[in-house]
């Protein structure tokens, strides 16, 4: 088993919490983590609600599945039986001991409007994402730590060719897609997750009506990837009337298909109201979803631009899962029309910035919207950084510094 780099904080939160939710995308390798600390790590009863017997038993009395097993347990896909969390609350409420219970969901059970009670208090909810490249790669990567820690982050040995780059890119992060060296078997994988989910997942979280338009949406919102989210503009396009539309954009962020980056501003209210940005969880599925091979990648550079920020907003937040800075991810635009793709922000009000360029090389106007911020924020702005495709690390006066993207990992 791949190492998975949130396994720690998922063995502290054991120690402490009574119910541990790991929540993340179909397929992203939550039940063989989960199953390998019930076996290893943290003994436990598994059981999944992927099973249909399973699930029968625990529809038919919740309350006595759970009191059933007096031990730990894991309970994967739990968003199957939303009602199971108010026997989980109860067990906990009757006997709280650390450990008690191990939950996994592929969609965000909290936030569904039929769970009528959160488990507020007494359950600590972690993030699995697809692999990170420094767990592919079998590195831990401390990328957000060193710049926080005013620190440049050591560039890599040799540049990363665009051809490798690009299949990295096409390849995402799951599992199963590591194993499939061929292009036709992985467009198979592609196209039977997103219709598993749309079919199954999305239907057994809504009922909702017109589910043939999801597929549509979901390559309209790929082929967008990066742009300001915009319901009267999308609504067009799509040719959805808004209401519909922001179910299925919930929906869509529910099952961690498109993920949105809000916007930062020193207005902590103003953030609230100012458009995100979207992203899709992952890229290999980004390409699938727009008909793209690594070749044609390779040739629509403007695309790639595009593509890449995807991923390094992706690598970023897989990191900042398991980091020691937890800082959360915005992006930035000013009045004057001044960028920063991503501003990562540590609790304690700290800043670095991160710009992507497909470019091999930096130019002086690649550096304005980190100037800006830096100007801006003051003595909260600790570094900032352009990824880049060249090969050298180059610094650009005392906090900013261009990278190779590669650094990411290395």
């Amino acid at each position: 088993m791949i190492e998975r780099h949130i396994t720690p904080s998922l063995l502290d939160a054991l120690t402490d919490t009574p119910v541990i939710m790991l929540i993340g995308a179909r397929q992203s390798g939550k039940s063989t983590l989960v199953r390998w600390l019930a076996e290893n790590k943290h003994p436990a009863r598994y059981v999944t609600l992927d099973d249909a017997q399973t699930l029968a038993a625990v529809r038919e009395d919740p309350d006595a599945f759970i009191r059933a097993v007096p031990g730990p347990m894991v309970i994967d896909e739990v968003q199957r039986i939303p009602e199971l969390l108010l026997a989980i609350k109860a067990e906990v409420d009757r006997e709280r001991r650390p450990g008690r219970f191990i939950l996994t969901g592929s969609a965000n059970v909290l936030s569904l409007p039929r769970v009528s009670e959160s488990l507020a208090g007494r359950i600590e909810i972690l993030t699995l994402h697809p692999f990170s490249q420094g767990e592919l790669e079998g590195t831990t990567e401390r990328f957000i730590d060193l710049l926080f820690s005013g620190k440049t982050p050591n560039g890599p040995k040799e540049k990363v060719p665009k051809g490798s780059l690009v299949a990295r890119v096409v390849a995402g992060g799951y599992p199963e897609i590591q194993q499939r060296k061929a292009e036709e078997r992985r467009r198979a994988w592609f196209s039977s997750y997103v219709t598993t989910i749309l079919e199954r997942d999305v239907r057994d979280l809504a009922n909702i009506e017109g589910l043939s338009a999801m597929p549509r949406l979901l390559s309209l919102l790929a082929a967008r990837t990066g742009a300001l989210q915009n319901y009267a503009e999308l609504s067009n396009s799509a040719d959805i009337p808004q209401s519909t539309l922001k179910r299925y954009m919930s929906l869509l962020e529910t099952t961690f298909l498109v993920r949105p980056l809000p916007a930062w501003s020193g207005n902590l209210g103003k953030r609230l109201i100012k458009a995100p940005k979207l992203y899709m969880t992952d890229t290999g599925l980004l390409t699938h979803l727009i008909g793209y091979d690594r070749e044609r990648l390779r040739e629509d550079a403007t695309f790639f631009r595009r593509i890449l920020e995807n991923f390094a907003v992706m690598e970023l937040l897989k990191q900042a899962s398991w980091s020691r800075s937890k800082p959360r991810l915005y992006h930035f635009r000013d009045t004057a029309g001044h960028e920063v793709d991503i501003l990562l922000e540590r609790p304690d009000g700290k800043i670095v910035g991160v710009e992507v360029k497909s470019a091999s090389r930096v130019t002086a106007r690649d550096l304005n919207g980190l100037k800006n911020a830096a100007e801006l924020l003051g003595d909260r702005f600790v570094r900032g950084v352009i990824l880049y495709t060249g090969a050298e690390s180059v610094p650009f006066g005392q906090k900013i510094v261009a990278l190779p993207v590669n650094a990411l990992w290395a």
